[in-house]
């Protein structure tokens, strides 16, 4: 389907502009992924800090019969334009953003793309106003909700992920 607005498009959701402040990643049909879910993660993650991207509310849409997990809209700059030591500023807020999201209790595991899905490998992570921010909670997890080994094994794959973040992002 085509939508008005539209901003991106993953593997299974479509993001669409509803205002100057708000997206909303759009649920239709099986999409592989459940918007309370993802919602509740959100959520979670923005009572810790503001790195991830800010839940604001769930509804539906009959116009487009879409159950829609609005977001605020994030507008990214593109970090090449800026000295590495900006970035090197920029980044080390990131990972201490990161790893107090991690002592919470929450992974994101979706840092950097696996190869054979479309997109930039860190299209998950933005330059904004603010600083580095995160989108797309789709796929992380909470420890609560997964047991302490599994947590930890989400969390070495992150943390591994920050070392290929950080020389794509300081050295590109």
């Amino acid at each position: 389907m085509k939508y008005p607005r539209k901003l991106s498009s993953g593997a299974n959701n479509t993001v669409i502009v509803l205002s100057d402040t708000e997206v909303a990643k759009l649920f239709t049909e099986d999409t592989r992924s459940d918007i309370g879910s993802e919602a509740k993660k959100m959520k979670y993650a923005n009572a810790v800090n503001g790195l991830m991207v800010k839940f604001v509310r769930l509804e539906y849409n009959d116009d487009l019969a879409a159950e829609m997990l609005v977001m605020e809209r994030l507008k990214p700059f593109d970090f090449r334009a800026y000295e590495v030591e900006i970035r090197t500023l920029w980044y080390s807020v990131f990972e201490d953003e990161l790893t107090a999201l991690h002592q919470a209790g929450f992974v994101h595991r979706d840092l950097k793309r696996p190869s054979n899905i479309g997109g930039a490998a860190f299209d998950n992570i933005l330059l904004t106003e603010q600083g580095l921010r995160l989108i797309d909670a789709g796929i992380s997890a909470l420890r609560e909700e997964v047991n302490q080994k599994i947590f930890d094994k989400y969390l070495e794959i992150e943390q591994n992920e920050m070392l290929l973040f950080k020389d794509y992002f300081l050295n590109r």
